[in-house]
């Protein structure tokens, strides 16, 4: 069975929170099998039937909808796209790992909204932006704390939602789901 990781939105925030136990217990439920939560924010691996992933990540959003009463969003990606995604990253031998990020999205983002996006931030801040293939590529040079790239300003722009792995995250799952 393959082996997929659910990198969850808006969790453990504001007041979205809870524990990953009660996530792992909700997910077994609806048949998952294998789930292992790592670091305590919203990363989850587990093995499912191999299908599209575009179709898991509406799965589980409702599932923490139906079970937890807030809305989500869970970018769900297998392995090979999870390696893709630290590889193709124009920012990963340039920049520091904690601060090079891929920002997994729900589509793709089409030339217009990443336009804009480039347009919208010239100016504000030293990051540098790259698209990818339903992600985008950030380096925030100078921390994401103080950036003034949020996913807001970047959602808006681009007109669909979105979280963030920096590559030392990214880097640690992906070992886990080729053990």
């Amino acid at each position: 069975m393959p082996r997929y990781v659910a990198f969850f939105a808006s969790m453990n925030v504001g007041g979205n929170r809870l524990t990953m136990a009660e996530l792992r217990e909700a997910l077994e439920r609806a048949e998952l099998e294998d789930i292992e939560t790592v670091v305590a924010s919203g990363n989850v691996l587990f093995s499912y039937d191999d299908r599209p992933t575009d179709g898991l990540s509406e799965m589980l959003a409702f599932i923490v909808k139906d079970h937890f009463r807030f809305e989500t969003f869970a970018a769900v990606r297998n392995a090979a796209e999870v390696r893709a995604a630290i590889e193709n990253n124009p920012f990963r031998d340039t920049g520091e790992e904690k601060l090079v990020h891929t920002l997994f999205l729900d589509g793709e983002v089409d030339e217009e909204g990443f336009a804009k996006l480039l347009a919208d931030h010239e100016g504000r801040g030293p990051e540098r932006i790259a698209k990818g293939p339903r992600c985008l590529y950030i380096d925030y040079a100078e921390g994401v704390g103080t950036s003034r790239l949020t996913g807001d300003f970047i959602e808006r722009r681009i007109g669909t939602r979105g979280t963030a792995r920096n590559m030392r995250s990214l880097q640690r799952i992906l070992d886990k789901m080729e053990e």
